[in-house]
C-alpha cells in the first residue's frame, strides 16, 4: 500500500469506527425506548431489555456499515479540500483513476466485515435476542395470523410411493423448537382429504421425524355412491374413523429451522437458510419471490460500501472551506438514507410487480453507482 493510500486508510477507518459507533448508541437508545413497553410483563425486568437490545446491534452494525463508509469519507475528503491536502496530492501526480482504485481497496476490509456480520454474527445475535425476550416474558412465538403458522410439506409418504400433500398448522412455536396446537391436513395426489392429525405438542427428532403428542388421529375414507350413480365431486361422501394417541412419529421433511425463518422477517435471515428454505418452497410449488430478493440482497449489499465510496470521492473535489464540511457530512447523510428508502421501496416493487430478483436488488446499487461515476467525472473536468 502506498503512503497516501495508507493515509487515506487511516484517515477514514478511525472516521469510520466514531461514526458506526455514534449511530449504533443513537439506533441502540431509540430501541431500547421501544422495548421499555414490555418491561415489567412476566419476568422481563430492565436488564433483560438491555440485553435484548445489545444482542441486536450486530444487526444495526450491518445496516448501518455502507452509510457509515459514506459519511466518514466524505468528512474525511471535505477535511482534506478544505485544507487543501487533496489538492497537494493532486499536483503531486495522484490521478483521479488512481485515488478511485485506492478508495475502493480501503473498502474491501469493510466489505468482508459486512458480510461475515450479515452472514454469522447477526442471525446468531437475533436468534438469541428473540430467545431472551421470550423466555423471559414466558412466550412462545406465533405469527400475524390467529391460527399460527401455515406451512406446506409435500413428500412421497406411501408405501407405493404415492405423492402426500400436507398443510400443517403450527399454533406457536417455542425458543426450544417446541411446537404446540398442531394440526396436519392430509391429502393424497388427487387432493382428497385422507388424515387429519391434532396434537398438542411436538418435538424434531431428526432425522426427518417429528415426536407428537396428545394426537387425535381421524382417518377419512371415501364412500362410494349407493345405486351407481357418479360420485359429485363438490360434496364427497367420507367415513371416518378417529383414534386417540399417547405418541405419534409423523415423518415430514420440516425441520426448526423452516419454521422459524417462517416469524423472522427475511432481511434478518443467513443466506445458507434463506437458500434452504427457497428450496423448501420450491419442491412445493409455492411462491419464492419475495425470499429470492432477499437472498439476492443479502448477497450483494455487502458491496454497496464500494457504491458509497465512489460517491465519496467527488467530494474531495470541491475547494471549499472547512464552515461548509458540515454541510457536506449532511449532504452524506442525506445520500445514504435515500440509498436505504430506495433499496427498501424496490424490494417492494418487485415483490409486488414480480420482477426478475437480481434485477431488482441490485439497481439501486446501480443507480447510485452511475450517479457517483457521473459526479466524479464532472468535477474532474471542472
Amino acid at each position: 500500500m502506498r503512503l497516501f493510500e495508507k493515509y487515506f486508510a487511516r484517515q477514514i477507518y478511525v472516521t469510520f469506527v466514531f461514526i458506526l459507533f455514534a449511530f449504533s448508541g443513537l439506533f441502540f437508545f431509540f430501541d431500547l425506548i421501544n422495548e421499555l413497553n414490555s418491561v415489567g410483563h412476566g419476568n422481563y425486568k430492565f436488564g433483560y431489555a438491555v440485553l435484548r437490545v445489545a444482542l441486536q446491534t450486530p444487526s444495526r452494525f450491518y445496516e448501518i456499515i455502507p452509510v457509515a463508509a459514506l459519511i466518514s469519507a466524505i468528512y474525511v475528503f471535505a477535511q482534506m479540500a478544505a485544507n487543501s491536502e487533496f489538492t497537494i496530492f493532486r499536483v503531486s501526480g495522484l490521478a483521479t483513476n488512481q485515488a478511485l482504485r485506492s478508495l475502493l481497496k480501503i473498502g474491501v476490509p469493510l466489505v468482508i466485515v459486512t458480510y461475515l456480520i450479515g452472514e454469522f454474527v447477526g442471525p446468531y445475535a437475533d436468534q438469541l435476542s428473540e430467545r431472551v425476550r421470550l423466555q423471559a416474558l414466558g412466550a412462545s412465538v406465533s405469527s400475524n395470523f390467529q391460527s399460527g403458522v401455515w406451512v406446506k410439506d409435500t413428500l412421497a409418504a406411501r408405501d407405493n410411493g404415492e405423492q402426500v400433500t400436507r398443510f400443517v398448522n403450527v399454533g406457536s412455536l417455542s425458543p426450544d423448537s417446541t411446537i404446540s396446537n398442531v394440526r396436519i391436513y392430509e391429502f393424497d395426489s388427487k387432493f382428497q382429504l385422507q388424515n387429519v392429525r391434532i396434537a398438542q405438542t411436538g418435538r424434531y427428532e431428526a432425522p426427518g421425524h417429528w415426536l407428537l403428542t396428545g394426537v387425535t388421529e381421524t382417518e377419512l375414507t371415501p364412500i362410494k355412491p349407493i345405486g351407481g350413480q357418479p360420485a359429485d365431486a363438490l360434496n364427497p361422501v367420507y367415513r371416518s374413523q378417529q383414534v386417540t394417541l399417547p405418541e405419534f412419529r409423523l415423518r415430514s421433511d420440516l425441520t426448526p429451522q423452516i419454521l422459524s425463518v417462517l416469524l423472522v422477517t427475511p432481511d434478518r435471515m443467513s443466506l445458507i437458510n434463506l437458500f434452504r428454505y427457497i428450496q423448501h418452497l420450491k419442491e412445493n410449488q409455492q411462491d419464492t419471490q419475495r425470499y429470492d430478493i432477499a437472498l439476492w440482497r443479502k448477497l450483494l449489499y455487502p458491496f454497496a460500501v464500494f457504491v458509497m465510496l465512489v460517491l465519496s470521492l467527488p467530494f474531495a473535489y470541491l475547494h471549499t472551506r472547512a464552515g461548509v464540511v458540515g454541510v457536506k457530512v449532511f449532504g452524506g447523510i442525506m445520500l445514504g438514507m435515500s440509498f436505504q428508502l430506495l433499496n427498501t421501496l424496490f424490494s417492494h416493487m418487485g415483490t409486488l410487480n414480480t420482477w426478475p430478483a437480481p434485477l431488482t436488488a441490485a439497481l439501486p446499487g446501480l443507480l447510485y453507482l452511475g450517479l457517483g461515476l457521473f459526479a466524479l467525472k464532472w468535477v474532474d473536468r471542472h
